[in-house]
């Protein structure tokens, strides 16, 4: 088995959830930066890793790193990098992204243009060719510039990893699917407490926790770039890791989660959703206004994205909607609340300091998630854990995205 440094991008804030999934997989972690972890496996760690992380965004094979201050620097040590050893003589290969931070070249077209006939000038070399047909499978190249120094990754992912498949309709400002399932791996909800999202759009959080409550793997029904690089990954290891996540689904298991919209058409489209993603018999969707917000159930969970008021017209309606959120979680014996919110008037409208909050970025959009602690049942041990604690990584560096 060969052995890869393996890079996975994800939400800025949300590196210490990844990395604990990482970990569960079983493998090492070597660096935790700024919206992405690094770490060490071999073929089968791209696979799993791709099939089973629920928070990452993409996995890349970090081919080369080095240093350089000018294009000629960043052309020789792109050049270095054994493309070979990955990228056939048929293979379609571009640098799909490039990200510069406190660097002297900070022009991705620039940046890209380059490493791409630095590319070209090494696999011409090596296959003694001059013209390449590209029409092989493709291999998309990532690049990260951090105070001059060069991060190559190779994409195995294709489309990001937030895209399931599940989610064919969507609302108006939906949450991406990695970012609500790391949400709710933030909190201590389980699959045998209640989780309500009253603000459910079409489905995100809802569908995310049934998907863990039955143990099902995100990638599972997805293709990923790296199926057609035969010669580094065989299929049948594919085939056998996805058979592998298909027999740990356990769709008998006895959830209550539920998700309640005002639009009827959101509620469909939840539902449709749901039952794309396999999970639609875990899931109660039903219509229902804030204003009825209510449930005759101890101990529950709240886990919801509102409206932030972007809009300019929805700006004066913010106040209300955020009172009302405060009025019903009062009326809700027991329960925990967790919402993510750009709202910076958040916390003052629902009458209450969040006991903890925590800075997200929500795509570009810098946000709050907002956490409300109820007790826990009675007769239960302390279910804070690992993943209440906050990021220790500095984010003082930048914000760079790896993961468009």
């Amino acid at each position: 088995m060969r052995r890869f440094e393996l890079i996975a991008p994800c939400h800025f804030g949300l590196e210490a959830v990844l990395k604990r999934e990482i970990d569960r997989l079983g493998y090492d972690i070597t660096e935790v930066a700024d919206g992405r972890v690094t770490f060490a496996g071999d073929e089968e760690a791209v696979c799993r890793a791709n099939i089973f992380l629920r928070t990452a965004e993409r996995i890349l094979i970090k081919t080369g790193s080095f240093h350089a201050e000018s294009f000629e620097e960043l052309f020789q040590g792109t050049r270095a990098i054994p493309w070979e050893d990955y990228i056939p003589i048929d293979g379609k290969f571009w640098v799909a992204k490039a990200a510069s931070i406190k660097s002297r070249l900070f022009s991705p077209s620039d940046i890209q243009s380059i490493m791409k006939k630095s590319m070209v000038e090494r696999l011409k070399s090596v296959y003694h060719v001059n013209w390449f047909a590209e029409d092989g499978a493709d291999f998309p190249v990532r690049v990260f510039l951090m105070k001059d120094q060069v991060t190559v990754g190779l994409d195995t992912t294709g489309e990001s990893l937030h895209k399931r498949g599940y989610r064919r309709l969507v609302a108006q400002a939906p949450i991406a699917e990695n970012l609500a399932a790391a949400l709710i791996m933030l909190t201590p909800w389980n699959r045998d407490r209640i989780l309500v999202d009253p603000f459910c759009g079409s489905g995100t959080f809802p569908i995310e926790a049934a998907m863990m409550a039955a143990n099902m793997a995100p990638g599972m029904k997805r293709a990923f770039t790296a199926q057609r690089w035969n010669h580094v990954i065989a299929e049948e290891l594919w085939a056998e890791i996805r058979q592998e996540a298909a027999e740990m689904v356990d769709l008998t298991v006895k959830t209550d989660i539920q998700g309640y919209d005002i639009d009827d058409h959101m509620v469909s489209i939840a539902r449709e959703n749901a039952k794309l993603a396999g999970v639609d018999t875990l899931i109660h969707f039903q219509r229902r206004e804030l204003a009825q917000l209510s449930h005759p159930k101890k101990y529950g969970f709240l886990i919801t994205n509102p409206p932030y008021g972007e809009r300019l017209h929805d700006k004066e309606q913010m106040p209300a909607l955020y009172r009302m959120i405060g009025e019903r979680f009062r009326g809700l014996d027991s329960w925990s609340m967790y919402l993510i919110s750009a709202y910076k008037d958040a916390e003052q409208a629902i009458g209450r300091k969040a006991d903890k909050n925590r800075k997200i970025y929500n795509g570009m959009m810098k946000a709050y998630f907002y956490q409300y602690m109820g007790p826990r049942p009675s007769g239960r041990r302390n279910e804070q854990t690992e993943r209440d604690k906050p990021e220790k990584v500095d984010q003082a560096e930048g914000k760079i995205k790896w993961n468009e």
